[in-house]
């Protein structure tokens, strides 16, 4: 006896020696993984159209009045404070003419057509005289005030000057510059005269001084760790995720609101559902054939071909408090029928109570899917010789199936639980919408339709560690199910 367990003891040491072994290697295999997933991920964050700092600033007074210079100066700080004034990456590529610092240019819309200037003439210190200068006649046109007799003049000045910034086009900035000298006529603009001479004055040297030949040569600039990137990925593994778009708060804060939710469903769901299906798909493999076997497969089906957001329409209608029985809340989590005079039971009472109809939505589709999948393993298996072995040795059918049989039968089973992880952060969005359960499906469509990026990256980079967690999971399991699987084996 005592040898055995010994023998016990060395089998789990040398098992769980390899197991964690096999778990490094996997893990050193994450980390370059998790880089480039966060590096397209980056790249998308930068590269969507849209202005952020804009988007946060939006409800701020026009740029036009006295506030300009106001206005200019909140959107630098807000720009500083979300480290948008820092180089994008550790190091660019581009030309001669390309300055190192064009990024410190404030507006995205700016830089663009500073860029597009920059492929035109390649005069760096001309294009950006001439961008200074149109930065100057702004802040001329500013302390002007507005009077009955300039307001429609002033008014087309500003609506040229904004031309001036972001239009490229020859044709369009001659056309922008003779409205802008038409309307300074008028007297009382004859204050914004000289600085509007000094932009026609640059824009005609950035044109006659061009040098273009320095497009032709490329030049690397090196940023070190002072850039976007890298800030951003060591704030994301610190915790600190961002702030979102829409209401300022942290996109920690706003993830987690949801997620529990989505965990609340997803983990319940899944629960029962492998609770239900793994028996019931063993227990109809093990009778194929049978009355019941023959039913179960008829029901299951025929539930796997109802959409749910089908399904839930009709919950809804006949159960929600529609025109048939109104048995159950038609939307929400309860929140407002809850106070702090309750305790845990009560609170969980009321939250079971306004999750049903979202629940058993959640449950049949993957009821039905994977009682079919467990189904299918089992026949595979009891037709396999080792099972054929124990029956010869009369054992009976039970030991048979629930000690030889489902081992292997899970194999596809534990597949699928992999896929669990990402699905459990992603939540569902078209059940979540139709319930109005404030999850992360709900959230990240939401975030989508109102360009809230941090929100919509940092639930992609979640999704992506989860999907390699589960993956390994899997592996792991795989090995615990399948003896002929090692984690020595290469």
């Amino acid at each position: 006896m005592a040898g055995f367990f010994l023998f016990v003891i060395l089998f789990i040491c040398v098992f769980l020696r390899n197991m964690f072994k096999y778990i490094l290697k996997r893990i050193l295999i994450f980390i370059p993984t998790l880089l480039v997933i966060s590096l397209l991920t980056f790249l998308l964050s930068v590269s969507v159209p849209g202005d952020p700092v804009e988007q946060m600033l939006s409800s701020a007074s026009e740029n036009g009045g006295k506030n300009v210079l106001a206005s200019e100066q909140a959107y630098i700080d807000k720009r500083k404070n979300l480290g948008l004034d820092l180089p994008v990456f550790y190091f660019s590529l581009s030309n001669k003419a390309t300055p190192k610092n064009l990024h410190e240019i404030p507006k995205k819309l700016h830089r663009e057509n500073l860029e597009v200037f920059i492929n035109k003439y390649g005069n760096w210190n001309e294009i950006n005289s001439y961008y200074q200068s149109v930065k100057q006649l702004e802040i001329a046109v500013s302390h002007i005030d507005k009077d009955s007799s300039n307001a429609d003049a002033l008014i087309a000045v500003k609506d040229n000057l904004y031309k001036l910034y972001i239009n490229h086009d020859d044709a369009t900035l001659t056309s922008a510059k003779k409205n802008i000298q038409k309307n300074i006529q008028i007297a009382s603009l004859q204050s914004i005269n000289a600085p509007f001479q000094n932009t026609v004055a640059a824009y005609t040297a950035m044109k006659t001084k061009a040098t273009i030949w320095k497009n032709s040569i490329p030049s690397i600039h090196w940023y070190g760790s002072q850039n976007q990137y890298h800030q951003w990925i060591t704030k994301f593994f610190k915790g600190d995720f961002g702030i979102s778009y829409q209401d300022q708060r942290p996109v920690k804060t706003v993830i987690w609101d949801a997620l529990r939710w989505t965990l609340m469903l997803s983990l319940i769901s899944m629960f029962i559902t492998y609770l239900i299906s793994i028996p019931l798909g063993v227990y109809s493999g093990a009778h194929k054939g049978s009355r019941f076997d023959k039913t179960t497969t008829t029901i299951l089906f025929l539930l796997y071909s109802l959409p749910s957001f089908w399904v839930a329409t009709l919950l809804i209608m006949f159960l929600g408090g529609g025109d048939f029985l109104g048995w159950f809340p038609a939307y929400g989590v309860g929140t407002d029928a809850i106070d702090d005079s309750m305790n845990i039971f009560q609170v969980a009472g009321v939250r079971m109570y306004y999750l049903f109809l979202p629940l058993v939505c959640f449950i049949y589709p993957s009821l039905a899917f994977i009682s079919r999948q467990m189904r299918g393993a089992m026949i595979n298996t009891l037709s396999q010789d080792y099972i054929r072995t124990a029956r010869a040795k009369g054992l009976d059918e039970k030991t048979v199936l629930w000690k030889h049989a489902i081992k292997n039968s899970l194999l596809p089973i534990i597949t699928l639980f992999a896929s669990i992880f990402p699905l459990a952060i992603s939540g569902a969005v078209t059940l979540e919408i139709i319930f109005s359960i404030p999850g992360m499906g709900k959230t990240v469509v939401e975030a989508i339709f109102s360009r809230n990026y941090p929100i919509v990256y940092t639930v992609v980079m979640f999704s992506a560690i989860l999907t390699l967690v589960g993956n390994l999971v899997a592996d792991i399991l795989y090995a615990l199910v399948d003896p002929r699987i090692s984690f020595s084996k290469k």
